[in-house]
């Protein structure tokens, strides 16, 4: 009865321990005005800017009844929007990834005249109006513009085309592939490499062995970026695409279409599907960086 007691006692004083340090951690000094502030403001803004929103496009999209609602995400119209919706960003965002790295390594590793210019336009991109950059894409890959009077002659149609939707889904991207893997570069020591150098291994098994293992969960992180940005993509596309029906529509625009027509349960029902396939994706690009990250650490 006394080792028993012992236990139970040597057992409670270490959960009232635990939960000491617990309240320590949530009462200690910070910038911010203590945990249960920031934390309530936290669920109050993601509440009304994503929590209530979401819910409000599952509630609109099922006031059409489930037939509605079948019918509406799976006509050919819209299978065919989803196909070059997800297909163009899934190029795209891979195109991002492999251009993305190299960009990113030569902007650290390189230095070169010019090179902060070159820096600077990679953010492009963010700064550049959406509409703007499609009517520049438009103009510059028409039959008659600068680069596309090149590729007429040669058959490749660039504008309204699902070509020209992946060139301006891959615009848009690029951005966050560099801006997430330069960093990782940065604190990469190339000693590192020359270490492997000097044992003999070779440039591709030095980067399979050496630097692979550290980028993997940036460029993971850049192509879910490059990808989830793409999917929503709405003004870059519209102009450069062509809107054609079962061709060049995107989702967006079809969604968009919808809207016009005061078709409200048919868009919500559309936005839900990308909704649903978009986290899915997303929580597979997340699972993929938790195992690299225990698998490399």
């Amino acid at each position: 009865m006394t080792v028993a007691s012992s236990t139970r006692s040597t057992s409670r004083s270490g959960k009232d321990s635990a939960a000491a340090q617990s309240r320590r951690l949530l009462v200690q000094h910070s910038v911010l005005p203590g945990f249960g502030l920031t934390m309530g403001v936290t669920l109050l803004y993601l509440s009304l800017i994503v929590i209530i929103p979401l819910s409000a496009t599952f509630l609109k999209a099922a006031t059409g009844g489930w037939l509605y609602f079948w019918h509406t995400v799976t006509e050919p119209r819209a299978l065919a929007s989803y196909r070059l919706s997800f297909g163009a960003s899934l190029i795209g965002a891979l195109v991002n990834t492999v251009i993305g790295f190299v960009v990113a390594w030569v902007l650290v590793r390189y230095p070169f005249p010019g090179k902060r210019i070159l820096d600077a336009i990679v953010d492009l991109p963010f700064a550049l109006p959406t509409a703007v950059a499609g009517i520049t894409l438009t103009t510059v890959l028409s039959a008659h513009g600068w680069i596309g009077r090149y590729l007429a002659p040669l058959g490749i149609k660039a504008v309204f085309s699902p070509l020209g939707v992946v060139i301006a889904l891959t615009f848009i991207g690029l951005p966050f592939v560099v801006r997430t893997v330069q960093p990782v570069l940065q604190v990469l020591d190339p000693e590192l490499e020359e270490a492997a150098a000097s044992l003999g291994a070779g440039r591709w098994q030095t980067f399979i062995r050496v630097i692979s293992p550290e980028l993997w969960p940036a460029l993971l992180t850049g192509f879910a970026l490059a990808f989830a940005r793409a999917i929503g993509e709405y003004g870059s596309v519209v102009f450069i695409s062509g809107n054609m029906p079962m061709r060049t529509e995107i989702t967006p625009l079809l969604i968009i279409t919808k809207l016009e027509q005061y078709d409200y349960a048919g868009a919500t029902a559309i936005g839900v599907v990308m909704l649903v396939i978009s986290f899915a994706l997303l929580f597979i690009i997340n699972a993929l960086q938790w195992w690299s990250g225990k698998r490399y650490a």
